[in-house]
């Protein structure tokens, strides 16, 4: 029964990973808006699937997944390798008076599958 739940979980996997290719260079998406795209509510097993993301990130973009607040959020890798990967595709970062990275103009930069 375990290796049906590994297959169920890899085929997840492997779709958000599609899905998250059709996020263009200079957008970042949520977790919240691929697993809309993938029409459930599986929030936290996108952040799953993201986070054990076994492809190089010019493959599988990553770092283009923030949080749905706008915070940058973690990343599997070093964090700092998702900054920059953000600022060379033209996504501009800054801190908020908490010390929390966010993505300047969120709404704009937002990703949404239709």
């Amino acid at each position: 029964m375990k290796s049906d739940n590994k297959n169920k979980d890899e085929t997840f996997a492997t779709k958000c990973y599609e899905l998250l290719k059709k996020v263009p260079r200079g957008k970042v998406t949520t977790y919240r808006e691929l697993a809309h795209g993938l029409n459930c509510r599986a929030y936290r097993a996108v952040g799953s699937a993201m986070n054990k993301n076994p492809h190089d990130t010019d493959d599988v973009p990553c770092h283009r997944v923030v949080n749905a607040n706008g915070d940058v959020g973690g990343f599997a890798w070093e964090p700092e390798l998702k900054i920059s990967r953000l600022k060379s595709e033209g996504v501009e970062v800054y801190k908020n008076s908490k010390g929390i990275l966010k993505i300047k103009d969120f709404k704009d930069r937002l990703f949404v599958f239709e």
